[in-house]
């Protein structure tokens, strides 16, 4: 996800063909992609550091949820776009990670050790 937003930041123009091809949005500005770049550096730099874990671990299971659901059409010629299935395991591991995210305190922000 950081590679993601880093495009968005470095390489509006990409990022702009890749809303238009993949989430059906056209004419999305630089500058608005740079705030949605600016925002998500934001969840993902908090994700990171374990803070807010039920926001950030939620916004970033969304984020990659659209993301995987929205390239559908790559999975029908699946040979020509293998890379687009290694999305899968990454969104079980966001939903398990959300599902787990008590007891995902080692490295926590907050600090807070989970009960038992």
């Amino acid at each position: 996800m950081v590679m993601w937003t880093i495009d968005k930041l470095i390489n509006p123009d990409h990022a702009g063909a890749v809303f238009a091809n993949f989430y059906g949005i056209e004419g999305a500005g630089a500058a608005a992609l740079m705030m949605i770049g600016l925002l998500q550096l934001v969840v993902v730099l908090a994700f990171l550091a374990g803070a807010f874990r039920t926001v950030t671990y939620g916004l970033v299971l969304a984020m990659h949820a659209v993301s995987t659901l929205s390239s559908y059409a790559q999975y029908f010629d699946a040979f020509n776009n293998l890379l687009f299935f290694a999305a899968w395991p990454m969104l079980a591991a966001c939903i398990a990670l959300f599902w787990l995210r008590k007891h995902d305190t080692l490295l926590a922000w907050d600090g807070r050790k989970s009960a038992g």
